[in-house]
Formats: structure tokens, sequence, C-alpha cells
């Protein structure tokens, strides 16, 4: 099992002279493929940064992030997207579906953007994993919150990414469909053996990965295997 994301002293500083805020100290994190890691902290933490500048969503202050062995930061934006769109999936708390196009469309969506063709067979092992194959032809306003969230785990999937993001995924969700969701992610990443780093401030939810990453005032203050943080 290797590394497949590492961060060398990556920081995130806003604003200038007194108005300055240090939202990530420098940080150092390796990701071991095909683990379930949750990351928890307390609002304004600096959880949300890290994930986004995991993902090259945001780009740090300082610092270097390697995914599988490649600099990402030294990429141009043109390759930091295609390298985002075909390496990462992304699932954030506001689902980002476009509400114009059908949950099929919203689904490969990435695949269409890369101008290649779609893995049918993977498309639909995934849909069905994800319970959403009666719904494709239906439109986001015409789901509920957890069906939303079922495509964009779909979405994030179907381009056999090397790590899943999730940034609060069950925020918006009642707790047994925010527990049903997490046990879909989970079931998916093994099924396609993927990694997942997931945010949330569900204690319950991050008992449910391989490891926990505590984030303290913009710095990671332990990393503990989740069996001990429950029976810690």
């Amino acid at each position: 099992m290797g590394v497949i994301l590492k961060t060398e002293n990556i920081e995130k500083v806003y604003g200038k002279g007194e108005l300055q805020v240090h939202a990530l100290k420098p940080t150092n994190l390796e990701i071991e493929e095909g683990i379930f890691y949750a990351i928890i902290g307390k609002s304004g933490s600096g959880k949300s940064t890290l994930l986004h500048i995991l993902g090259g969503l945001d780009k740090p202050t300082g610092g270097k992030l390697f995914l599988e062995g490649e600099s990402v930061f030294d990429l141009k934006d043109a390759e930091l997207a295609v390298l985002r769109r075909r390496r990462i999936g992304f699932v954030f708390q506001a689902f980002n579906l476009l509400q114009e196009h059908t949950v099929m469309e919203n689904i490969l969506m990435p695949i269409h953007l890369d101008n290649k063709d779609p893995d049918m067979e993977h498309f639909n092992e995934a849909i069905k994993s994800l319970g959403i194959e009666g719904k494709l032809n239906y439109y986001p306003d015409e789901l509920s919150g957890g069906e939303r969230q079922r495509v964009a785990i779909a979405r994030a999937l179907v381009s056999k990414p090397a790590i899943v993001l999730a940034d609060e995924p069950t925020g918006n969700l009642d707790e047994n469909t925010g527990q049903e969701v997490i046990r879909l992610i989970k079931e998916s990443a093994k099924k396609f053996n993927q990694t997942i780093v997931l945010v949330t401030h569900d204690l319950e939810i991050a008992a449910e990965a391989d490891r926990v990453i505590t984030i303290t005032n913009g710095r990671i203050s332990s990393i503990e295997d989740s069996n001990t943080l429950q029976h810690g």
C-alpha cells in the first residue's frame, strides 16, 4: 500500500500585516492508498482549507503537494484542471449539481468534459450500487436531498479517480440519510479501490473511517485509528 497524496510544509495564509490569518500552518501529511480518512476539528480550524488544497481547488501560500508522485502546484492551470478531473472525485455538502441537466448528464459530465467515452459497465455498477438507476432521466430539483447526494457520489466515482474528497457530504441530510450516504461512499470506495478523505464535524461519521485526522487552530494535532478514538 503506497502513499497517494503527500504534503510538504503546505500552509495557507489569508490577508496581510495585522489582518493576516494563518488558516493552515505548515503541514506534513501522507495519505495512504485505499484508506478512509476523516478530518475533524472545530469550525474555522482549517479542515476545509486542507481538503481544498489536497484537491488542488485552492493554492497554498507555501509548500508542495504530490499526487501519485507528481507535484500538483507546479502544473499549469489547464493541466491542473485535467488532473483534478481524472484523478480526484469531489463530493460537496451543497451537491453542486447542474439544475438544467438530467441525473445521467450530471454524472457523466466529468467524462464528457474530458472528451472521452464513459465506461458504461462501470457507470451501471456505480448507479446500481447507489440505488439511483431509476432516476437517470430526472432533474436535480425532482430528487430528495439523499438522492441528490447519491448522484454527486456517482459523479465523483464515474471517472475512476484515485482519491475521493468529501466536504461535509452529510451536512444537508437528516441523520438516517447521512449514515446511508456514508455507508454507500465506503462500499463504493472498497469496490472501486479508492482512497477517501472526508471532512466532518460529526464524530459518529468520523468513527466510520479507518483513520481520524484532528486539526486544531490550523495544525494537525493527531492522527489516530478510529477504533482508538471510539474506545479511548
